[in-house]
């Protein structure tokens, strides 16, 4: 028994850790802000929940005492957390930069600059 949690625990982490691993890349291969924020948002939040899932089952593994089960439950709620303030955190940070006039990239923009600029209009 003590072992299947082992093994599915560090599925979880390593699972984790290919979503936080793809969200960097994506990080530095999207050409604009709102695609970054995208990467960002979705894989540090699958990353994080993993990761803290596999922490929880591997802090199950010494033994299911009320103290191990107190604090795995903890860890669930930290993850559940992250898992309802990311997404949220991430939409008003890309909300607030659609109002200050940051413009979505466009194959149009490629050649000249190509990342998505400032407008600010003269209102």
């Amino acid at each position: 028994m003590t072992s299947i949690l082992s093994v599915i625990s560090a599925v979880l982490m390593v699972a984790g850790a290919f979503f936080f691993f793809t969200a960097s890349i994506g990080m530095l291969r999207f050409p604009d802000f709102y695609t970054r924020m995208h990467a960002a948002g979705k894989g540090d939040t699958l990353g994080a929940f993993l990761m803290l899932s596999g922490m929880a089952l591997y802090n199950l593994n010494a033994g299911f005492s009320l103290f191990a089960f107190l604090v795995s439950v903890k860890i669930m709620l930290i993850a559940v957390f992250i898992f309802v303030a990311n997404p949220t955190a991430c939409h008003a940070i890309t909300k607030a930069a659609l109002d200050a006039g940051v413009t979505p990239w466009t194959k149009d923009k490629a050649g000249v600059g190509g990342r998505g600029s400032v407008v600010r209009s003269s209102e």
